[in-house]
């Protein structure tokens, strides 16, 4: 095999090689046909960046439908000790049942390989159609905590075993009543789980010169859960960054309203708070940080402002492993039809270019990309919504970007 591994650097930051092996897994359903429009797009962008200096050498993983066609096994051990090994992949979707048969495989990538940090970015590229008014002004990056929360899995169904025992001991230690046949979910979160997230929110924004970090939670209902993670999370500001950030209410009370210069704001807001806010007030916020359910609603609410999933990316990052992902679903009845929007795919590539060091890659994609939407060269799903557009194939749209790096 051609190409070298990434390896970490002893202050955990990544030592990326100009030939590296980077992870792919195709996906199910449409994740072949728009796997193979994002890698002609990315390599495209290397190529045109670099002229032949870098290049990326890609190593198929197996998971999902294709590797339990081959296998009898949704992610075979194999994929996980190469996707440690590559410590970078990119990855389509993969079909979950709904309501019984295998766990998500999205989770449990998440869960074995310790990517406790869902990032999604959120920004408007002008042309693409959408619900609101003004959605250029939605540019936030959704930070959200990936391993623990309701997606720790820790639930019982009604009338099981397991469940009556909870509901015994509820009534018997605790004095909590609740009716017989309940189901339930039980969420953990700790401070280690919230504070890992919140510093790689805070890290992110200050790399970016980005003016705010806001906690997302539900801490006025749930308050030792979720109103801990608030707590926590300004603890960690405070503790780690304090030089560097200044609460919202500090700015308020010690400097008349005006964060001072070079300082990142550190904010809360209530989960259903924020739903609002996203709406009025959303040019107020740059990067959020979540529990994990209050970021699953948010960045789906959030890439609809800006025109829908087909247009988000995804990542899933850990301390030494990131998987970035399609944030849309298998939709099995388009499979091979070379028909839907790869652009949530190859947005997910150029976080994983801008991950690996190499911005100028990410950049041409992105300028092509916008440059493409521009002169309305579109998928379906925008085409059926913009006036005088051309509408053109999967293949043919992550040809028409390539044209125009």
């Amino acid at each position: 095999m051609k190409g070298n591994w990434i390896t970490l650097l002893g202050n955990g930051d990544l030592n990326v090689p100009d030939d590296p092996v980077i992870g792919f897994i195709e996906g199910d359903g449409i994740g072949p046909d728009i796997w193979v429009a994002a890698r002609m797009v990315l390599d495209a962008a290397v190529e045109k960046s670099f002229g032949g200096r870098r290049k990326i050498f890609w190593r198929e993983l197996l998971a999902g439908e294709k590797a339990f066609e081959a296998n009898g096994v949704w992610v075979p051990q194999e994929t996980l000790d190469l996707l440690r090994k590559c410590m970078i992949a990119i990855k389509g979707p993969m079909t979950t049942p709904v309501g019984e048969g295998i766990r998500s495989l999205n989770v449990m990538l998440r869960q074995l390989l310790d990517l406790y940090a869902c990032v999604r970015p959120v920004r408007y590229f002008a042309g693409v159609p959408s619900p609101v008014k003004h959605p250029e002004r939605v540019n936030m990056v959704v930070f959200r905590e990936n391993t623990e929360d309701l997606y720790a899995g820790i639930e019982w169904a009604s009338g099981s075993m397991e469940a009556r025992r909870f509901a015994a001991i509820l009534k018997e230690e605790f004095g909590v009543d609740v009716p017989l046949e309940s189901a339930f979910g039980v969420k953990p979160m700790s401070r280690r789980g919230s504070q890992r997230l919140v510093r790689r929110a805070i890290q992110y924004a200050l790399a970016r010169k980005l003016p705010s970090v806001t906690f997302v939670h539900k801490g006025n209902i749930m308050k030792f859960t979720e109103g801990a993670f608030r707590k926590w999370g300004y603890e960690l500001a405070s503790e780690e960054f304090g030089d560097v950030t200044v609460t919202e209410w500090e700015v308020m009370e010690k400097h008349g309203g005006r964060a001072p210069s070079g300082r990142v704001v550190i904010k809360d807001r209530i989960a259903d708070s924020m739903f609002q806010q996203a709406l009025l007030r959303p040019e107020e916020y740059h990067v959020l940080a979540t529990p994990n359910l209050n970021g699953d609603y948010l960045s789906d609410a959030l890439a609809a402002q800006v025109g829908g999933l087909g247009m988000a990316p995804g990542a899933n990052i850990g301390d030494s492993c990131a998987v970035f992902e399609a944030t849309h679903g298998s939709a099995p009845k388009y499979a091979g039809m070379d028909k839907v929007n790869p652009g949530s795919l190859i947005l997910s590539g150029v976080m994983m270019l801008e991950h690996m060091g190499w911005d100028e890659a990410g950049k041409l994609i992105t300028r092509a990309l916008e440059r493409t939407i521009a002169d309305k060269v579109v998928t379906y799903d925008l085409a059926r919504q913009m006036e005088g557009a051309s509408e053109v194939k999967c293949s043919e749209f992550a040809g028409a970007i390539v044209d125009r790096m």
